[in-house]
């Protein structure tokens, strides 16, 4: 299994670099997870738009599902259009985004299925496990395993003992970690710390942990440094462009 990140700004993305959106790969399988601001012009330096074989939005935020609308723009307008893009998102998470054309435009570029956090689902090689984070919409962290490697993305989250259980024992958690230190009280329960996130990783046994959605301005190091407090394992900050392999 290949992590490729995108993008992995909090919010909106700082110059050169995108919102949250992370393509992983197995057994010639190309999944999305998430499509934040920007991270369209990214996924085409990797890949075009016609080899993604599905895509999974954790929830509604723009940064998180904004460019969504172009990658299907870029799979509807064209003379060959391919096969609909399987899409995976809650009920109504993505009724926005998909209205931003005009009605019918993009309906044959698309399969939308929508899921109930808490399901289990294959998605072409992977098997995905969901569970409901809490943040100020519904969101869906997820856990794909496939060739024997698990990867767990939370999406956006508070703190919740559902996080832990997410990623036990996974070789990868890829977790929100939006401040430093302090959630601001206005955000207190839906969203993270990175010092919380390492408690959570080390509390899950994860085998390594990237930090993701940081608050534009922040520094990685003290990011980094903060999460290390709890947590003994490697830890990485996602930018555009770093790729991991689970093996």
């Amino acid at each position: 299994m290949r992590l490729t990140v995108l993008g992995g700004c909090g919010a909106w993305p700082e110059a050169g670099q995108a919102c949250s959106g992370y393509l992983v790969e197995h057994d010639g399988f190309r999944l999305l997870l998430d499509l934040g601001y920007a991270t369209f012009p990214r996924l085409l330096q990797q890949v075009t738009a016609d080899q993604v074989d599905a895509v999974f939005i954790s929830h509604g935020h723009p940064d998180h599902c904004a460019d969504l609308n172009p990658l299907l723009r870029a799979r509807a307008l064209r003379d060959d259009p391919p096969a609909p893009l399987p899409v995976y998102a809650l009920p109504g998470a993505l009724d926005a985004v998909l209205a931003l054309d005009r009605p019918g435009m993009l309906d044959a570029a698309y399969d939308l299925h929508e899921f109930t956090a808490g399901s289990q689902f294959d998605i072409g090689p992977f098997r995905a496990e969901t569970r409901l984070l809490p943040h100020w919409v519904p969101n869906a962290g997820i856990r794909l395993t496939g060739g024997g490697r698990v990867l767990a993305y939370t999406g956006d989250t508070g703190p919740s003992p559902d996080v832990v259980e997410l990623a036990r024992d996974a070789d990868l958690l890829l977790a929100e970690a939006t401040h430093v230190d302090q959630v601001p009280a206005d955000s207190l329960g839906y969203l993270s710390s990175a010092r919380g996130v390492g408690r959570q990783a080390a509390e899950a046994g994860a085998g390594r942990l990237i930090l993701t959605h940081l608050w534009p301005g922040t520094d990685p190091a003290a990011a980094r440094a903060a999460a290390g407090d709890g947590y003994a394992g490697e830890i990485g900050v996602a930018t555009g462009d770093l790729t991991l392999d689970l093996t």
